[in-house]
């Protein structure tokens, strides 16, 4: 059975974008069909992730209001055979996209995917709502510090609220992933401590990506961290992620890149 996954965050630069590549490129790795979808109309960074801007022909927009296929909008990796990606348009607005068009989309790729992994734009818009509206599990992106956790707490709750799972009565599946993090400088309390967002945000821990080069790096040469750097901390932290996703009872470390330290998380349960 397919799976509807919206990675998002009421704040930008977190790095959604990033983690939906990595996620979605962990989860192909491991023997799934998978489909990354940009819903970032208008800005349009998934494909630059993705090492895909130069195939774009045809995009989201174009599936939804029926002047393309989705086969023909759909870029396969050429990584990875079970990775797909789906493009957002960089010339239209976020209004170009309606409910009745993106649902339709969604149910078209159920039939094909294991997995359907949606970039989320910043924000609680028009475009956000609908990143999140048809899925069944949610990871929530925040870095370590207060403006950014008290804006997932506004996605947490409007995941309880406007998503179509909740108004049907079901329980939306909430993940937390927390990027960025520095446990010295946290040490320090120049960032929140981990334990601290959890305490805020009440949502079960799916991983801790630390601050790390290898990331910037990736996504400059076009390419998730998870493909490129697997073995890195941050591509190892993508990786269990996406496998306790998937239902895998992984241990929670904290790995450090640049000092290669790695904390194990006592009492706290991953998601």
């Amino acid at each position: 059975m397919s799976k509807v996954l919206v990675v998002t965050s009421g704040k930008g630069g977190v790095g959604k974008t990033t983690t939906t590549a990595a996620l979605g490129a962990a989860l192909a790795q491991g023997g799934k069909k998978v489909v990354v979808v940009d819903f970032d109309v208008g800005l349009r960074n998934l494909d630059l992730i993705m090492g895909a801007e130069r195939r774009v022909v045809y995009d989201f927009i174009n599936v939804v209001q029926g002047d393309a296929k989705l086969s023909q909008a759909l870029i396969r990796d050429k990584r990875i055979e079970t990775l797909y990606l789906l493009p957002a348009s960089q010339t239209r607005d976020k209004d170009a996209l309606t409910e009745e068009g993106v649902e339709r989309v969604i149910e078209e790729l159920k039939k094909e995917f294991d997995w359907i992994v949606c970039d989320s734009p910043a924000g609680i818009e028009r475009g956000a709502t609908l990143a999140m509206r048809f899925a069944d599990v949610a990871v929530v992106v925040t870095n370590p510090e207060v403006s950014s956790v008290r804006d997932s707490d506004r996605i947490i709750g409007l995941l309880d609220a406007k998503t179509r799972k909740a108004e049907n009565g079901e329980r939306m599946e909430k993940h937390l992933l927390i990027t960025r993090y520095d446990r010295s400088r946290a040490e320090r309390g120049e960032m929140l401590k981990i334990e601290d967002v959890l305490d805020i945000l009440s949502v079960p821990l799916v991983g801790v990506v630390p601050e790390s080069e290898e990331v910037l790096r990736a996504s400059n040469l076009g390419s998730p961290v998870t493909v490129l750097s697997p073995l890195s901390a941050a591509g190892r932290a993508y990786g269990d992620a996406a496998r306790r996703l998937q239902g895998e009872d992984i241990p929670m470390v904290v790995a450090s890149e640049k000092r290669g330290l790695i904390t194990r998380l006592f009492g706290r349960r991953a998601a």
